[in-house]
């Protein structure tokens, strides 16, 4: 049976290239990545060339997806936070596809992969932060003083809420990154079974890959749904400073 593990590991494409101590060749990563963003890019020109009263299926697609994450923000975040649409659609849209682009055999999921999840989610916190600021300058240290709270319990209140905004990145990220791994370890397991097992013992086994493939198309999209109405969320404490 080969091994599950192999699936997830990133290989130069290329010449190898280093810059200081830092390599930064091209990688099937990479390439996965720049896959992705053509195919959104190339959904998007393509879904929109001939835009009717009556929709296509791609121009349906599209409008669907526009209005998902447009409903999302207004939801979460409120009308304020409708210039930061582009980037929650580019963010959710980029995390969706690179989730379903990795459901093809023989492909590379890059959310597998805690170093590509944690910079999504360090640069959203490091942005959400700056947003905050901007706006209510030092006032929004008010983030960690929530109203009502006796001042008996403050200080220990204070501490909780700074360790819980400084770990946003963590949950962010591991959360992602276990769900798209475990997945798929999980499946590539049972077809190893199912190999292994040949024609008389592996429909089981078959069965339950069938299974655990939809299952893992639904979290694929349920993955991306949450990060990113997470990310609206942080963005409404920057923006409205809800406490």
């Amino acid at each position: 049976m080969a091994n599950p593990m192999q699936q997830f590991e990133v290989k130069t494409i290329g010449p190898k290239i280093e810059i200081g101590n830092f390599d930064v060749s091209f990688t099937n990563s990479s390439l996965f990545m720049v896959i992705t963003v053509v195919i959104i890019s190339m959904f998007f020109v393509i879904s929109t060339q001939k835009k009717s009263l009556v929709p296509s299926r791609l121009q349906l697609l599209s409008e669907m997806a526009y209005e998902f994450v447009a409903k999302m923000i207004a939801e979460t975040a409120g009308s304020k936070a409708r210039p930061f649409f582009p980037f929650i659609l580019t963010l959710f849209l980029f995390i969706l596809f690179s989730n379903m682009i990795g459901m093809i055999p023989y492909s590379f999921t890059t959310t597998s992969h805690i170093i590509v999840t944690f910079t999504l989610a360090f640069f959203i916190f490091i942005g959400v932060t700056v947003i905050g600021f901007v706006k209510h300058g030092l006032g929004y240290l008010k983030l960690f003083v929530p109203s009502g709270v006796p001042i008996v319990l403050l200080p220990i209140i204070v501490v909780i809420e700074i360790i819980s905004y400084l770990s946003r990145p963590i949950s962010l990220s591991v959360r992602l990154f276990a769900n798209m791994m475990a997945g798929h370890t999980m499946l590539k397991v049972f077809g190893g079974f199912v190999i292994s097992l040949g024609l008389v013992g592996g429909w089981l086994p078959l069965g339950f890959s069938v299974a655990l493939t939809g299952l893992e198309i639904l979290v694929a999209f349920l993955q991306a749904y949450v990060f990113a109405i997470l990310t609206c969320i942080y963005l409404n404490d920057a923006i409205n400073l809800h406490h």
